[in-house]
């Protein structure tokens, strides 16, 4: 089998733009607008929106063969305005797993549910080290001692509150996007960066002239990072489904940033064995780089389907992420194997 070539430049682009695209779970609308847009220049494509916000895509195929689906999604860990202390500073409840101490000093946008979005920072509530010495190194990051400061003329409460903001709005970590000798660092590539590869392959094969084998929904979810992203919004009638998302990169892991990875089973439990082999089959005719391997301390959108009583065959490729859920890298060997092995799925 031969595969349409992938456009590396556009693949890149495209990720850096929806990186740059702030989405917490919960007010992830602007990225999935935005995947949207992108993708209604494709007339292959029939768009619509679940009640609940995600994207569908549905790529018709005039064949009795059962249609597959693949989902990945645009949400990402953030924040939400959890109290405004008496000094006008605030207080957060976290969006998802993110880590307290790797957003210390982070740049932050708050969208006050009135009036423009402000700009502000996160420190522990001992930053100066002029004040409290030693007992800032001290201090634990955690909900209790990290709080938002704000750029903006407030010490109090009443000040912060006239400038619009009040507790559950939301707040958006800054991604600090880089792209550097084939490496891509940023917050959020989980899972903005598996988006990437399926965007690239809708263009890379309708610019090929060809379509998937079979009937083709891409499911672009926007509540996974909260763990029921793909509950709803996959057809009853989809026999597979491709949960794209990432791989996990680090100690005890054979995942890598220059290969995609099959997991076989994760906090869950294990994958579809058949789905498994038919995926590995292909990845080795097309002499795609992969691994296999098992995530302890992971969830996926297909899981969540599986959960709500979905009855297909279920499996999760995606490209190698280090340091998930921190700042995160990964490298376009990796993306570019990722997307390969879509396109060597959905053209079976």
């Amino acid at each position: 089998m031969s595969l349409p070539t992938i456009n590396q430049e556009y693949l890149v682009d495209f990720l850096v733009h929806l990186l740059n695209v702030t989405s917490p779970t919960g007010f992830a609308d602007p990225a999935i607008a935005f995947v949207e847009k992108e993708l209604s220049q494709f007339e292959q494509l029939e768009l619509s929106r679940t009640r609940k916000g995600a994207l569908v895509a549905r790529w018709n195929v005039d064949n009795d063969l059962a249609p597959v689906a693949l989902t990945a999604h645009v949400d990402t860990l953030g924040a939400v305005v959890k109290e405004i202390k008496p000094n006008g500073r605030l207080k957060l409840s976290r969006i998802g797993g993110i880590q307290w101490p790797t957003i210390e000093t982070e740049g932050v946008w708050v969208f006050p549910s009135k009036g423009e979005k402000i700009r502000g920072s996160v420190l522990i509530d001992t930053a100066s080290g002029h004040i409290y010495s030693a007992a800032g190194s001290e201090t634990k990051r955690n909900d209790e001692h990290m709080e938002v400061r704000l750029d903006a003329r407030t010490t109090s409460a009443k000040e912060t509150r006239d400038l619009g903001i009040n507790i559950g709005d939301c707040v958006a970590f800054d991604p600090r996007v880089e792209v550097t000798n084939g490496f891509i660092r940023s917050r959020f590539l989980d899972d903005k960066a598996c988006v990437a590869t399926i965007v690239a392959v809708i263009k890379s094969m309708v610019e090929a002239g060809q379509s998937p084998t079979r009937t083709t929904y891409f499911h672009i979810s926007n509540y996974e990072e909260v763990g029921h992203g793909a509950a709803a919004g996959i057809p009853a009638e989809v026999a597979e489904l491709v949960t794209v998302d990432m791989a996990v990169v680090g100690k005890g892991q054979e995942s890598d940033e220059f290969s995609a990875t099959l997991c076989i089973k994760d906090s869950g439990g294990v994958y579809h064995e058949s789905l498994n082999k038919k995926l590995r089959s292909l990845a080795e005719q097309n002499g795609i780089p992969y691994k296999t391997d098992v995530y302890p301390f992971y969830g996926s959108d297909g899981e969540a389907f599986w959960r709500a009583g979905g009855d297909v065959a279920l499996a999760l490729i995606g490209p190698g992420i280090d340091a998930s859920h921190n700042y995160e890298r990964a490298h376009l060997d990796g993306l570019l194997a990722t997307t390969n092995w879509i396109m060597a799925y959905l053209l079976d």
